[in-house]
């Protein structure tokens, strides 16, 4: 009779250990999950931080070129202003005068 003692024993240390690591388990889960969900975080910020540095220095570089007399005239004439004293000409029916040139060329071409 002595063996069965031994098992119950056996079984009682197995139990207890078992229920040493679910309560260890349970203790340390929201910690974890909350430092995996932080690091998580903390990896988007990061991103997003990067990618607005990016965005600052090319904001700075187009303000950079921006303050220079000829980009301010060249984005001026884009918007067809013009300098005291100069005439502004409006041309009119380029696209239908490109077509008749294409045309004018595909048939000479023959």
């Amino acid at each position: 009779m002595p063996a069965r003692p031994r098992i119950a024993r056996r079984r009682l240390r197995l139990l207890w250990g078992i229920a040493i690591v679910v309560a260890a388990t349970y203790l340390y889960y929201r910690p974890i999950s909350s430092y995996i969900e932080t690091r998580n975080d903390l990896a988007a910020r990061q991103s997003e931080v990067e990618t607005l540095r990016q965005a600052r220095t090319e904001l700075q570089l187009r303000l950079v070129s921006s303050t220079s007399v000829t980009t301010t005239e060249r984005e001026a004439r884009r918007l067809g202003y013009v300098k005291p004293g100069e005439q502004l000409f409006l041309v009119k029916g380029v696209s239908a005068w490109r077509q008749a040139q294409k045309a004018e060329r595909s048939e000479s071409g023959r």
